[in-house]
């Protein structure tokens, strides 16, 4: 560690070097950071060109996804059983393809509930318009989103701005979250832009070593937010949307509150901090130097080992096959399952029976009515406002919406990205940080309705 360091702080910074660290990371944090106007709302120009593909390729995209799951899913069984050497000598075939067995019939029951959604046959609670056909919907937007962000976030992560951001906020960013200074950047991408961005950009950063394994789950279960428009969405359904800056303003102290005590506790706290790979990277400032000298220093070195306009198109592509041949499946069997539950059992209407004298105790309205809506979240970020869309107290609907956006650990989404991130964590940690951020934030969200109604 401090022969690396030794070599950086004798490192000559140029203006060849300086320009290669500014214009690649000026032009990432505006692609996944800089507010434009859209309309009443705004967004980020990542939302915007996704949002203009995923409009232009609409009417193709349930077969892409479709047959995209059966290519993986036939590689994967081939793979598995006759292990052909064309695909087991090429280390990033075999990463995509060599599965175990209990992951490859996950894949293989992904495939079979996009086959019948998509050709609609089979069990109607399977491929119905709440279960498979959510999922399957959900799927086609989802890898635009990752397609335009694998190419774009090298220019994020790869060219110094995280090492520049890190080294100048780890003072701020490490005593209130407990996390490294250079996931500053990595904070602001996952809880301005899309949730499953947020979720990549986080994996990515720990498969290259930058975060331990407990930082990258603290920083994808406490920041990966949903996006602005879509709590403006949720606002609306509940029909609290004139009360909308309050509405976000609400979302945003008790997330805040959440990501200073997630981290502190367990289950969390008890993830080790192990890295994935070594990475010799440290944010402490020598101390014959400044912070910002130093902060530059290790920006312009990252950017120079950077690599050339290819091997970003390599990296991006690589991301993105990754996600597409290994995670869409995956998520095509566990959000549909996960929404069968919650859509042909009484399995929630039973857990949430203690949320109705949590509600109580707190004097919100119609607390029998709310009380699934607390739970149902844990499965998809839409349900709680389906749920609770016919209660007819304005602060308890603003209660729920808050709620269901601060919680933000949904199965259909983001709660499965992080299951087959290869991040530690497991379908039971997600539940406890579930019920975990639920219970910090009702009395926090709690007060402000009342103070507001």
């Amino acid at each position: 560690m401090e022969t690396q360091r030794e070599e950086v702080t004798s490192y000559k910074i140029s203006k060849k070097g300086v320009l290669k660290f500014l214009i690649p990371s000026l032009f990432g944090v505006a692609i996944f950071l800089f507010p434009i106007k859209d309309g009443t709302s705004f967004n980020i120009p990542l939302g915007l060109i996704t949002e203009y593909l995923i409009d232009l390729l609409s009417n193709y995209l349930p077969f892409i996804i479709t047959y995209t799951m059966i290519i993986s899913t036939l590689f994967s069984l081939v793979t598995y059983f006759f292990k052909p050497g064309i695909l087991m000598k090429s280390k990033f075939l075999d990463s995509l393809f060599n599965v175990t067995l209990s992951w490859l019939m996950i894949r293989v029951i992904g495939t079979i509930f996009a086959v019948m959604t998509f050709y609609d046959f089979g069990l109607k609670m399977i491929i119905s318009e709440s279960t498979g056909g959510t999922i399957l919907g959900l799927l086609t937007t989802l890898i635009i989103w990752f397609l335009v962000a694998s190419f774009l976030m090298p220019y994020l992560i790869n060219f110094g701005i995280m090492e520049f951001t890190g080294t100048l906020l780890r003072g701020f960013i490490k005593p209130l979250f407990t996390l490294p200074g250079r996931s500053a950047i990595d904070l602001l991408a996952s809880w301005i832009g899309n949730v499953n961005v947020g979720v990549v950009l986080t994996r990515e950063q720990y498969l290259s070593g930058f975060y331990s394994g407990r930082e990258a789950v603290a920083i994808a279960t406490n920041f990966s937010t949903v996006s602005l428009p879509f709590c403006l969405v949720i606002a609306r359904v509940l029909e609290v949307d004139h009360l909308f800056p309050v509405f976000y303003l609400t979302v945003v102290i008790a997330g805040i509150i959440c990501a200073i005590i997630i981290p502190r506790i367990p289950p969390v706290s008890k993830i080790p901090d192990t890295f994935y790979v070594e990475n010799n990277y440290t944010e402490n400032v020598p101390k014959n130097m400044s912070k910002f000298k130093w902060a530059m220093t290790q920006a312009v070195k990252r950017a120079e080992s950077a690599g050339s306009f290819k091997e970003q198109v390599k990296q991006g592509y690589e991301v993105f096959a990754g996600i597409a041949f290994t995670l869409i499946p995956q998520v095509m069997a566990i959000g549909t399952i996960a929404l069968i539950i919650a859509e042909y059992t009484s399995f929630f209407s039973i857990i949430s029976q203690p949320m109705v004298y949590v509600l109580q105790l707190f004097q919100l309205p119609e607390a029998e009515m709310a009380a699934p809506a607390t739970i149902a979240g844990f499965i998809d970020m839409f349900m709680p406002a389906i749920l609770a869309s016919d209660i007819e107290a304005e602060i308890t609907r603003f209660f729920i919406g808050a709620l269901s956006l601060v919680q933000i650990i949904y199965l259909t989404e983001m709660g499965t990205l992080l299951i087959v991130s290869k991040m530690p964590v497991n379908l039971w940690n997600l539940f406890v940080i579930f019920i975990e951020r639920t219970f910090i934030s009702i009395p926090i969200i709690a007060l402000i309705a009342h103070i507001i109604f």
